[in-house]
């Protein structure tokens, strides 16, 4: 019987999920899926300049885990760019880590809250219900935009 899975912890999501060959019409494209946990392997290791020790430790999984992880991402990158294929990032077992950023219009109280929780109903400052999403926090905003897809979980 195969290990379970264990859930990856990521810090974020992509500001865009779908990138692909300019001038191609999409009908006309093959398409690859990068798992969001791919996305945060590659992050941490080629653009974060991570050793894969310090990168798993970050995900909460093995150093060999995270180097099948980023090979197998780095693998469906080079796919995409080289023969011209698009790249959806979506899907794969993980785990959000951190904190959503609020701010109050009405009295620019910032505060935040853990991801999971929701969106608060209220400034809890004021109790105002005209709040947003932090300007520094946009980059992560887009609804339902990062949970696990084809039947899974966060």
């Amino acid at each position: 019987m195969p290990r379970p899975f264990k859930c990856r912890r990521i810090h974020g999501c992509p500001g865009a999920n779908y990138f692909k060959p300019r001038g191609v019409p999409m009908y006309a494209l093959e398409e690859i899926i990068l798992n969001v946990d791919e996305y945060e392997a590659v992050r941490l290791a080629d653009l974060e300049g991570m050793y894969q020790e310090e990168a798993a430790e970050k995900m909460n999984i093995s150093r060999q885990t995270f180097g099948n992880i980023v090979e197998s991402a780095r693998r469906k990158i080079a796919d995409s760019i080289v023969n011209g294929k698009a790249l959806r990032i979506e899907g794969g077992v993980y785990k959000m880590e951190g904190t959503r950023k609020f701010q109050c219009i009405a009295c620019s109280h910032k505060w935040e809250v853990p991801f999971g929780t929701g969106r608060p109903s209220e400034c809890p400052q004021c109790k105002s219900q005209n709040i947003h999403r932090a300007a520094e926090d946009r980059g992560f905003s887009r609804p339902g935009f990062c949970r696990r897809r084809h039947g899974g979980n966060r």
